[in-house]
């Protein structure tokens, strides 16, 4: 059963449904897909027909059964019939026959509203149906690692996350409990992965240089409840021990047009390093397109201590805009006032970003584009960055990119040490990274998702880092070491997902409660 199934996926000809039974006959499902499409799905006998770990016949298929089905485009036969485990949820009455499907000149009602009101509708009837509602998604990439230039390594690393959600409604509100995990401090390592150019935290005591610092066991413990103040308006407060203040674009990790890239940007400590904040409070009102959000926050990046909690005051604050005219785009505006957030660094950080993304799918197929601007105000100087991304998704393959222009602090990448004189002030230079990659899935079975893929990042190297030289401080000199003038770096690597039942963790933030979201356009990449 497994080779037929991978046999018409490899073939391109299977597309990946998901949603709520609402007719059964002795060789038919029809669903209400997550589209709000209304699929009539023959079954034969070759159809393999799950509920959790067991096989099961077509008799055993409820109306209001969450179903996931692998069906074959050409023939509309089902090879995979995945049931939930949950009671049947009520089926409302339908306004057309199960079997008519709505035609692309009649469009479907979801898709008459603006967003707003579809993800507040889809969240409502939700709710209505079942009590908790159990959300999931994560990652696992196996990577060998080789970064170009004398200043580069070469590694095998498995960079990982794991993300689950639990929503329900409360009162007139919905309250939703994020839990965000990684076992980076193990699979990575303390000192990270490397990554040439990059520079962000500490260890030992001294700066992490070349190196993409791991992600902490607690990524994100928080809770979000937001109530309705009217049809087009809400007040959500969130907040916790672990979470993400209201800064900077979408964290690299969740957004669709960075899904299958194992590296973070070069750019991640101007835009979204903040992802990972012990201690915020975070206030937002949303009306139609628009939502303004506020934070208090602690600041301090994380400690080399991977498995604890890294709580500081609350003492930096930030604030941030969207803006989202349809359901393709996105923008946002936000600033910050962050106190004293390097360990081995003295002083403040203003931060200001800005950045936009567009999303657009066709059945199972995709392309997700994020572009952003960043900037660090600090007593040394400001540094700023430029980021566009990509990710292209058709049948069983993705091909993404992205283009950086990054200012790094010139003498920090060059002395591996903190030291700020006029000369290293008035040092200056960007660094230019394109990175083009892809990825095959080869194995789609029970929502778990295995592919293999590789990229290659060609650099842009300024004058001054190209050779290296040596600054002195107050009390010693370090000797530079440099980068060459066109250093190249790859990874290949495989990449797991495990099943998502109600849709893939995209474009998310902390603040977003889960039924805050339209199923159909944030799964984009597990409708497949």
């Amino acid at each position: 059963m497994l080779c037929i199934g991978s046999a018409a996926l490899a073939q391109g000809d299977t597309e990946h449904l998901r949603g709520t039974v609402t007719n059964v006959t002795d060789t038919t499902i029809t669903v209400r897909t997550t589209e709000n499409q209304i699929r009539r799905i023959t079954i034969d006998a070759k159809t393999m027909i799950m509920r959790g770990n067991g096989h099961v016949s077509i008799k055993d298929v409820k109306v209001g059964d969450r179903v996931v089905l692998d069906v074959e485009r050409k023939t509309s036969v089902a090879t995979s019939v995945e049931l939930g485990t949950a009671a049947p949820a009520p089926i409302a009455p339908q306004s057309r026959p199960p079997s008519a499907q709505p035609s692309q000149a009649e469009p479907h009602q979801h898709e008459q509203m603006p967003q707003h009101e579809q993800m507040q509708q889809h969240g409502q009837m939700q709710m209505a149906e079942q009590g908790w509602q159990y959300m999931q998604d994560g990652i696992l990439f196996g990577t060998f690692n080789r970064q170009g230039s004398p200043r580069g390594d070469k590694e095998f690393v498995a960079q990982n996350w794991y993300m689950g959600m639990l929503s329900r409604k409360v009162g007139k509100g919905t309250l939703t409990l994020n839990g965000m995990f990684s076992l980076d401090p193990v699979t990575v390592g303390k000192s990270g992965y490397a990554e040439i150019f990059q520079a962000g935290e500490a260890l030992d005591g001294r700066p992490l240089i070349d190196r993409q610092h791991p992600h902490d066991l607690f990524m994100q413990l928080a809770g979000v409840w937001r109530i309705p103040l009217n049809d087009t308006t809400g007040f959500t407060i969130a907040g916790g021990p672990a979470g993400e203040p209201a800064l900077g674009p979408v964290a690299f990790m969740h957004r669709a047009s960075a899904a299958e890239n194992p590296a973070a940007p070069l750019g991640h400590h101007t835009f979204d390093s903040t992802h990972i904040s012990y201690g915020v409070i975070t206030a937002a009102l949303d009306h139609g397109p628009w939502i303004v959000e506020g934070s208090l926050f602690n600041g301090r990046e994380p400690d080399e201590n991977r498995w604890n909690f890294d709580f500081g005051p609350l003492d930096s604050v930030s604030g941030r805009v969207w803006f989202r005219p349809n359901d393709a785009w996105e923008f946002q505006a936000s600033t910050g006032f962050l106190r004293h957030p390097e360990e081995l660094e003295p002083g403040n950080l203003v931060r200001t970003t800005f950045s936009g993304s567009w999303f657009k799918r066709r059945e199972t197929d995709f392309t997700a584009i994020t572009a952003g601007y960043g900037v660090n105000h600090k007593d040394a100087g400001n540094h700023s960055g430029f980021f566009t991304e990509a990710t292209w998704h058709t049948g069983m393959n993705s091909v993404y990119g992205r283009f950086e222009a990054q200012q790094p602090e010139i003498s920090l990448l060059l002395t591996d040490a903190i030291i700020d004189t006029a000369e290293t002030r008035a040092l200056h230079g960007t660094v230019l990274a394109l990175t083009v990659g892809g990825v095959r899935d080869f194995l789609r079975t029970r929502g778990f998702e295995l592919g293999v893929g590789g990229d290659v990042t060609f650099y842009g190297v300024p004058d001054v880092l190209q050779t290296g030289r040596g600054f002195c401080g107050t009390t010693s000199c370090v000797l530079g070491v440099g980068y060459g003038s066109r250093p190249v770096s790859f990874h290949v690597f495989f990449r797991l997902r495990p099943p998502a039942p109600m849709g893939r963790m995209w474009n998310m933030r902390m603040s977003q409660p889960m039924l805050g979201h339209d199923m159909g356009t944030m799964d984009h990449k597990s409708n497949q």
